[in-house]
């Protein structure tokens, strides 16, 4: 096995910022808006699909499921600063007004963050139930593996990253499920619709982020096979999401659950058409960044939704 690619040296980063800024930059570093969407996920998980109908102190603040909550955020923060930590050079190139580390956080502040964030999410975790706790433990070791390694070969950081994404929404049924609760059918259809539609997303940041990768030796799904190609491999994981939503918004229209059925139809069905009809005639980088802007929106449609699927 090769090792692990090395941090970038301090010779290649960019001039440092004033300290001052970092209080405005760890926002940007830890990804706060992906960070509430998580968090919304994981309340609606819980308050939408696995407890319907109770009060949100009861299903909301629970301290147990707030413990997972902190632990999950600790640990997905922990993996934004190693994914920065290892693409300083790339980033210096797709995106330089973002750069933090080395700029307005030295690397080995960064590090030792990383280190910190994951092994109290990590402990968090593994005190509330051992499964948990292995669970986020390989979480950790995956977006360590995705930062250094992962990303930077055809498929298998997008792969990475999806299954990650569907882990998330997995998690407050896996901990329902270990308090000795049946398991909750609603919430794997939400995991897999949020697998393809993250590989979308992921496969089209790649495209975006080609020039920055193809200085710096990565092997991702465009510098391989081409855009062209590239596309049809999304468009393939683009019609399995469609063919799923089309799927479950029959069963609910014809079920007489009109109001999900609506809602997936209106904001998230056909939405994906026209994302569909962005790829097949996007061909620059900016269409590839706008299309990785509908997968967010269609992404926060679809968390939004399981509000409306409690009883299903």
């Amino acid at each position: 096995m090769n090792p692990l690619p090395p941090p970038p040296p301090p010779s290649a980063l960019p001039p440092p910022l004033p300290a001052g800024r970092l209080r405005t930059a760890l926002p940007t570093l830890v990804r706060w808006p992906n960070l509430l969407m998580m968090l919304l996920c994981l309340a609606l998980v819980r308050a939408g699909l696995l407890l319907p109908g109770l009060p949100l102190r009861q299903s909301l603040l629970a301290p147990r499921f707030g413990l997972l909550v902190w632990a999950a955020l600790l640990v997905a923060a922990a993996g934004y600063i190693i994914n920065d930590y290892y693409d300083v050079k790339i980033d210096a190139i797709n995106r330089p007004d973002r750069l933090v580390i080395g700029r307005v956080l030295n690397r080995r502040a960064a590090m030792l963050a990383h280190l910190v964030l994951s092994g109290v999410g990590v402990l968090v975790a593994g005190w509330l139930h051992p499964v948990l706790g292995l669970v986020v433990l390989g979480t950790a070791l995956l977006l360590w593996g995705y930062s250094a390694r992962f990303k930077r070969l055809a498929l298998v950081g997008n792969v990475s990253i999806a299954t990650l994404t569907a882990a998330l929404v997995l998690l407050p049924d896996l901990q329902w499920l270990l308090a000795g609760h049946p398991a909750h059918s609603a919430v794997w259809p939400y995991a897999l619709a949020a697998f393809l539609l993250t590989v979308v997303r992921e496969i089209a940041k790649d495209v975006e982020d080609m020039r920055g990768g193809a200085q710096h030796g990565c092997r991702t799904l465009p510098l391989v096979w081409g855009v062209a190609r590239t596309k049809w491999v999304a468009g393939v994981f683009l019609a399995c999401l469609a063919l799923l939503t089309m799927g479950a918004t029959g069963r609910l229209l014809l079920g007489g659950h009109w109001l999900l059925g609506l809602w997936l139809l209106l904001l998230v069905l056909l939405p994906l058409a026209q994302l569909a009809r962005l790829l097949a005639h996007a061909d620059r980088r900016r269409h590839f960044h706008h299309l990785s802007s509908w997968c967010k929106a269609i992404m926060l449609a679809g968390v939004l939704s399981m509000a409306l699927a409690g009883g299903l």
